[in-house]
């Protein structure tokens, strides 16, 4: 899959901050001990996101560190390759580029293994003064997520810049990606992800991780933890999602809710109520709750059958699909189906990255009537425009 790189004088829609690494997949299931050979990928939660946003037609950027060796060149590359624009990220002559190896099982399987070798990486040493304010402001949305603050101090400490209330700024994309082994204490780090997160303005997570991060799974039980955000999305797995928007009329409603118009033009979703209710950026004072007494909307939507390959990449292709939904300015359950398809594209092949649906197939199974949505079936291959996708 490739993408031609946005015309230079083009400000990008998206701005991605965060580690990419060289993942070495597996090319038969087992222990590593067992495993003879590997296929060399790419990895890392923002660049995915990236690769998936450009995939689908949008201006994406990603900024981040490698090391001057064979693997970073790699990196810049492969991900270049998608269409993403690379011009910000930077060359650290001293540390190496991040690499990992994993088993092909479930992240949730007890056999499942990832062994990592990303201490002291060159994205590790991303802090304010590496990476900066100018290279990610120009974009209508910034999106970060919480392995960032994990690796290092000086991360954390821009994390902590970047969600910070402050005039003018993007608006603040937030997937918490709890990963317990990445933190040296874990409840701490689970702090430390409810406080960024606090100042975003769009904030993902798995109610797994929210139960692990923070001991609560239920969705309204999360949003009382997190009422700051103007929009909270909670992905339940193979259950669908949860939105909780805050500005609408309080009331839950089904997906039965409208649907955009696909031929609409999206809004800036910096401005008040682009893209959905009450879908205001951080400027200064908002993070700080001002507008959290507004009722929300809360939207629930399944998520389609889909016949798993791999169960890696769907977490970030999910965000990618529904920060696309909101780039043009869709209405909420059309978002939450965008991030459940592009999601069903990463499910179906054994990577992070996987070739999305062309947006008019897209739309069009976004658009389906309810009936229609809870009958889908998505398997490998599906994505291609000569497929036919199951709705019996």
């Amino acid at each position: 899959m490739t993408g031609t790189p946005p015309p230079a004088d083009e400000a990008p829609e998206v701005v991605c901050l965060g580690e990419s690494m060289v993942t070495f997949l597996p090319e038969r299931p087992g222990r590593l001990a067992e495993v003879p050979s590997f296929t060399r990928a790419i990895g890392g939660a923002e660049s995915n996101v990236a690769c998936a946003l450009a995939a689908a037609g949008h201006r994406a950027k990603w900024v981040g560190r490698v090391g001057r060796d064979g693997f970073g060149e790699h990196l810049v590359r492969a991900i270049g390759g998608y269409g993403v624009d690379v011009t910000a990220v930077r060359t650290d002559p001293r540390r190496p580029t991040g690499v990992y190896f994993r088993t092909a099982t479930d992240r949730a399987s007890d056999a499942h293994e990832v062994v990592y070798y990303r201490a002291g990486s060159a994205a590790s040493a991303m802090s304010p003064e590496t990476v900066p304010y100018a290279a990610l402001a120009d974009a209508r949305i910034l999106h970060l997520s919480g392995i960032t603050p994990a690796l290092s101090a000086s991360c954390l400490a821009l994390v902590r810049e970047l969600t910070a209330p402050r005039a003018g700024r993007p608006l603040v994309s937030f997937d918490v990606n709890f990963r317990p082994g990445l933190w040296a204490d874990p409840a701490e780090g689970g702090r430390v992800l409810l406080e960024l997160a606090r100042g975003a303005d769009l904030v993902f997570v798995g109610a797994d991780e929210a139960e692990d991060a923070w001991g609560v799974g239920e969705p309204e039980a999360i949003r009382a933890l997190l009422p700051e955000p103007a929009v909270l999305v909670v992905k339940r797995g193979g259950e669908g999602a949860v939105v909780f928007e805050r500005g609408g009329e309080g009331a839950v409603v089904s997906e039965r809710a409208a649907v955009s118009s696909p031929g609409a033009p999206p809004p800036d979703p910096r401005a008040s109520n682009a893209g959905g209710a009450g879908f205001a950026p951080g400027g200064e004072g908002a993070a700080s709750g001002g507008g959290a007494a507004a009722p929300d909307l809360v939207v629930s939507v399944p998520a389609p059958r889909v016949d798993v390959v791999a169960p890696v990449g769907a977490g970030d292709a999910f965000a990618a699909g529904f920060l696309s939904g909101t780039l043009r300015g869709l209405g909420t359950v059309a978002r939450v189906r965008h991030g459940h398809l592009t999601a069903a594209a990463a499910l179906t092949v054994p990577g992070d990255l996987a070739e999305p649906p062309r947006r008019a197939r897209a739309d069009r199974l976004a658009g389906l009537d309810e009936a229609a949505w809870g009958r889908l079936h998505l398997g490998p291959g599906w994505t291609g425009d000569d497929q036919e996708v199951r709705t019996p």
